[in-house]
């Protein structure tokens, strides 16, 4: 009783007491209103994972990588944010990287016992280096496997995130940076896979969106470095050319054609005038940023748009 009354997540909500004896409507209406808390819950938190965004930023430029560490719901979490940032940024594979207590068999099959292995997770993190960026992920805060990756992790130099809903968490110790998601007791008491699942998903979602976005990998809002891996993306690309650029449908497809489906640099070349190549010096001398470099060639600060 003590080990559960430790975090939050674990305790009784008395809010939701009567769940098991209200219309399904009810039933419905009463996880409603408690996954409408969790968005408050993760504003508190904003101010340190702006820190951690700014690290994982210079981490990923230097050429590191960001590993994420989760076990059960929380693992999953992680596997489904590192794995879609490849596709929607345009990032490459190994940059973000998902470990889950218990591997690849434990995202469909849930292995409870993985979670409690230490030495799961000091294995799992060998192979990060000061060059990286270790975040363990836990709603309580205090999950075995998470404690040795990021004791690993700490050991080797790397920046140490905790992700968490407890803010007792055990684990803040092992951190350098705490952010913590307060979600309080779930709807159905320690059913983690529910509001402290939903604020690990914002978090870790804002925390790869933002630093996308600091890397250069929006224009304005616009997904400009995913890649045309399919019909739907490779019709989205044209799409955020047109409202990029205001030209056509056929420059448009003309212009990603000449730069071999890099639609960065198609868009550059078409806000610009430059030609793929200069445009490619542009771009990397900017760091990967359109606007950089459209602020470059300009000698301004606010690049021009099409429409």
């Amino acid at each position: 009783m003590a080990s559960r009354a430790a975090s939050r997540t674990e305790e009784r909500n008395p809010r939701t007491a009567d769940i098991d004896i209200v219309p399904t409507e009810e039933v419905l209406r009463l996880l409603n209103a408690e996954d409408a808390t969790v968005a408050g819950a993760v504003a508190q938190a904003l101010p340190v994972l702006a820190e951690v965004v700014d690290k994982v930023v210079e981490c990923v430029r230097a050429g590191g990588q960001v590993h994420y560490f989760g076990a059960g719901t929380s693992g999953r979490m992680a596997v489904l944010d590192a794995a879609e940032v490849v596709p929607t940024f345009g990032l490459d594979h190994g940059v973000f990287i998902a470990h889950h207590a218990g591997g690849d068999r434990a995202l469909g099959t849930a292995m409870e016992d993985a979670e409690d292995d230490a030495s799961l997770g000091a294995d799992d993190a060998s192979a990060v280096s000061a060059a990286d960026v270790a975040v363990g992920i836990t709603a309580s805060g205090r999950t075995p496997y998470v404690a040795g990756a990021l004791t690993t992790a700490r050991l080797a130099g790397a920046v140490t995130v905790l992700v968490s809903s407890n803010p007792a968490a055990p684990l803040a110790g092992l951190a350098d940076y705490v952010v913590v998601a307060d979600t309080g007791p779930e709807a159905i008491a320690g059913s983690t896979r529910l509001k402290a699942a939903t604020a690990q998903k914002l978090l870790l979602n804002a925390l790869s969106t933002a630093a996308m976005v600091r890397l250069g990998r929006t224009f304005s809002n616009l997904m400009v470095s995913l890649s045309g891996t399919n019909a739907k993306l490779r019709h989205r690309q044209l799409t955020i050319l047109m409202e990029a650029t205001g030209a056509d449908e056929a420059a448009c497809r003309a212009q990603l054609t000449l730069c071999g489906g890099d639609l960065r640099l198609a868009l550059l070349c078409l806000l610009s005038g430059l030609e793929p190549e200069a445009a490619a010096k542009a771009l990397s001398a900017a760091e990967g940023s359109i606007r950089g470099a459209l602020a470059d060639q300009a000698g301004q600060s606010r690049p021009r748009f099409g429409h």
